[in-house]
């Protein structure tokens, strides 16, 4: 067993995992938080999408070792007070969604993509999401809501 300290949407948690948990396993069935989807279990849909230290990851592929003594924010962190975070309202509002299982990721590959680029345009959203799969849309609504929420947030001046 390995001990793992980890600030999961802004608390501190510690337990004792297998080495070779990974860290969407870690969230789903020791933390409880399941906004954070396992599709493909290879990386390649991008449902399970979080944010260590900032920066995206796929957390089928990484081992909940890894982030041991940094901090993972999940799609649970974004709503406050029962208000829907900006990107989340954008998702509502232009119907960035219809199934649902593939938002999570893409809310959180979003929320990078406002710390890192806010500015960019509609080709370089769809490349930032080149790694999220939806099998319901055909993106574009999804390329819409992008556009208004880092438009919000833009205006808020508030990436998180």
């Amino acid at each position: 067993m390995a001990e793992l300290s980890v600030s999961v949407n802004g608390e501190l948690t510690a337990a004792q995992v297998d080495p070779r948990t990974l860290l969407s396993d870690y969230l789903r069935d020791h933390l409880g938080l399941t906004g954070t989807h396992v599709g493909c279990e290879h990386g390649y849909c991008g449902a399970c999408t979080v944010l260590v230290d900032g920066a995206s990851v796929r957390s089928c592929l990484t081992l909940a070792v890894q982030a041991d003594g940094r901090s993972v924010d999940t799609v649970e962190s974004l709503a406050s007070n029962g208000e829907l975070h900006p990107i989340q309202q954008a998702f509502k509002e232009c119907h960035g969604l219809q199934c649902g299982f593939c938002t999570p990721g893409l809310l959180m590959s979003v929320l990078e993509l406002a710390a890192t680029n806010p500015g960019c345009g509609r080709d370089e959203i769809r490349e930032h999401l080149s790694g999220n799969v939806c099998r319901c849309t055909g993106y574009h609504h999804i390329v819409d809501a992008v556009e208004a929420a880092l438009n919000s947030v833009r205006e808020q001046g508030d990436g998180s």
